[in-house]
């Protein structure tokens, strides 16, 4: 070996070993790789941040922002709730759960379809009187195996993507990956669907960030528009819809109030309910319905900035001057130019009118004002803030202008318009314009350690390749390879990125084992293509260990789960893939 080969071997088996070591971030391990092979020359200084313009960097943050505004728009929330009502047994469960992130996550960058499916799986659960446990890693697992199917589904297939490229001079397409992705989600799920018995039922797990700092059930006031769905229902409908999770305190009906009304009054146009719900309760039954919030409404007739409007909860100090007063007595949206939207007492929720409601100390409240004046007025008002959760509960979102613009941009790409990065960033851009998302959001959904590391690594990768460490690799490899048969070679490769990938993130896994997959076919005589889509999938089906993808940490402790948890479920599905997707990938893509 050269001086620059051993050089990169050192700085590559450091990086692994920092990885998997675990004490450092991965976009700070990334950054040191990075800056290690700029200072031995085994990166060169004018490629040393071609990654940051890598079409695979630009394609990741466009998905995310794309499926974030997607996951917000309850659209495909509702539908899994539907069909979640049609599954008696915790099997049909969750085979309902695993197959929408299944699917989703072909389309929607598979992170971004866990978490949305992650709060309604923590809910199916508990209102079943069962453990998170028994759901969660399912979900993980079906998200990496439905990502897949297309070439934006998971990072390693846009990534060996670009192996491609470097190699072949022609990337993957967008369904390139449908004949293996497809048949083996179809088999994964029906795996879970069974599978879930291996999981234990009886753990506890730790609280989800949003749990952290859930304050109870709030107090807020829901107006019913004309022609509303609505009108003519009863109380119990609406109560109904909110799955036991929502209350209606009280009906008020032109100077009338009728508290504690029964599940049988009749509403009417105009009527405004005073109920007591979470805010994910009160969010989905205002898009839901198309209801008005009370304040919502006022604060919006006397102002022409609500789009410079946001939402905060806060916490009543015991300095407030607010304390003993009513929302009424201190002219809140006069002096204030803010409206309650709702609140909430330390002991449960509040009670009566809103705006009668006498502030204490403790209570929390839900503020609506002018995002650059809010900080100001709480200070005046003695209020704490609390951690940013997005509440917008006054934000109905539209779905479906998110879903077809996410259409137009697959359309563009499968007629060849328009390239892969092009027509996502066409997508995240639209959809930011037309407020599907607001630009909050769009910045908060981007994965800034993440698409760091990715920049990073990528670079470092492609030094690997030219100063000829893929080729020594390599060579080891087809040593052993050369005595095997052409489809156990390629089980060979698969099985060794499915190994590697539990001990680093995905992505480096890619970027050092694709190049060295490319040169092993190129060694044998065979096609690069089948042992390139060997590393994505084996890279991508990490069932093994919460390390490899963020997926499988971010059910770690909400479902409880310990480090060998994931091989008494992942080890069956790692072996399902290993000898189903061999075959598969032989057939899809020929070996010869």
């Amino acid at each position: 070996m050269t001086l620059i080969q051993i050089e990169a071997t050192i700085i590559v088996v450091v990086m692994l070993g920092v990885f998997v070591w675990d004490r450092w971030r991965y976009d700070m391990v990334a950054l040191g790789a990075l800056l290690a092979a700029l200072a031995t020359g085994v990166v060169k200084p004018d490629k040393a941040f071609e990654g940051f313009a890598s079409p695979v960097v630009v394609i990741i943050a466009s998905v995310l922002i794309v499926s974030r505004a997607i996951a917000r728009s309850r659209i495909l929330d509702e539908a899994a709730r539907a069909l979640l009502r049609r599954a008696p047994t915790t099997g049909m469960r969750v085979g309902v759960l695993a197959a929408c992130v299944a699917f989703l996550s072909a389309v929607i960058k598979n992170v971004g379809t866990l978490g949305m499916f992650l709060p309604i799986a923590i809910q199916t659960a508990r209102r079943n009187g069962q453990s998170p446990s028994l759901y969660l890693m399912p979900l993980s697992f079906a998200s990496l195996i439905g990502g897949t199917m297309t070439l934006v589904g998971t990072s390693p297939n846009l990534l060996i993507s670009t192996v491609r490229r470097e190699t072949v001079g022609q990337a993957f397409g967008m369904f390139d990956f449908l004949w293996v992705g497809l048949p083996l989600t179809i088999l994964a799920i029906l795996f879970l669907s069974v599978g879930w018995r291996l999981l234990p039922g009886d753990r506890q797990g730790k609280p989800t960030d949003e749990e952290k700092f859930d304050v109870g059930r709030y107090m807020t006031e829901l107006r019913i528009p004309k022609d509303n769905t609505l009108v003519g229902k009863t109380v119990g409908h609406v109560e109904d819809v909110g799955e036991g999770d929502l209350i209606i305190t009280e009906v008020l009906r032109g100077v009338g109030r009728h508290p504690i009304p029964s599940r049988n009054w009749p509403l009417a146009a105009g009527d405004t309910l005073v109920v007591q719900a979470s805010p994910d309760v009160v969010k989905a039954l205002v898009a839901r319905e198309k209801l008005e919030l009370a304040g919502k409404r006022e604060i919006e007739e006397a102002d022409d900035e609500a789009k410079d409007m946001t939402t905060v909860e806060a916490i009543v100090s015991a300095s407030s001057p607010m304390i003993g007063l009513t929302s009424e007595s201190l002219l809140l949206r006069q002096r204030f130019r803010v409206n309650l939207l709702a609140v909430t007492r330390a002991s449960g929720a509040a009670r009566g009118r809103l705006r009668q409601h006498r502030f204490a100390v403790g209570d929390v409240v839900v503020l609506q004002g002018f995002e650059g004046a809010l900080p100001a007025t709480l200070a005046e008002l003695g209020c704490l803030p609390l951690a940013d959760r997005n509440l917008e509960l006054d934000r109905a979102e539209k779905g479906y202008l998110s879903l077809a613009i996410l259409g137009v941009a697959i359309a563009l790409m499968l007629t060849h318009v328009a390239r892969v990065e092009v027509a996502f960033f066409g997508a995240a851009v639209a959809i930011i314009l037309t407020n599907q998302i607001t630009l909050k959001n769009a910045y908060a959904a981007l994965e800034g350690p993440v698409l760091v590391m990715l920049a990073c690594l990528l670079p470092v990768g492609e030094a690997l390749k030219d100063v000829g460490v893929t080729q020594l690799v390599a060579t080891q490899l087809t040593a052993v390879a050369h005595h095997l048969a052409p489809l156990l070679a390629l089980g060979f490769v698969l099985m060794i990125s499915m190994l590697v990938t539990p001990v680093m993130h995905h992505a480096p896994a890619v970027i050092i084992m694709g190049p060295i997959a490319a040169q092993l076919a190129k060694s044998l005589g065979y096609n690069p293509e089948p042992f390139l889509m060997a590393v994505a999938l084996g890279a991508a089906c990490d069932f093994l260990s919460p390390i490899g993808h963020q997926n499988n940490l971010l059910v770690k402790e909400p479902g409880g789960y310990t480090f060998a948890d994931y091989s008494r479920l992942g080890l069956p599905l790692s072996l399902l893939v290993l000898f189903v997707g061999t075959p598969l990938i032989a057939w899809a893509w020929p070996i010869r």
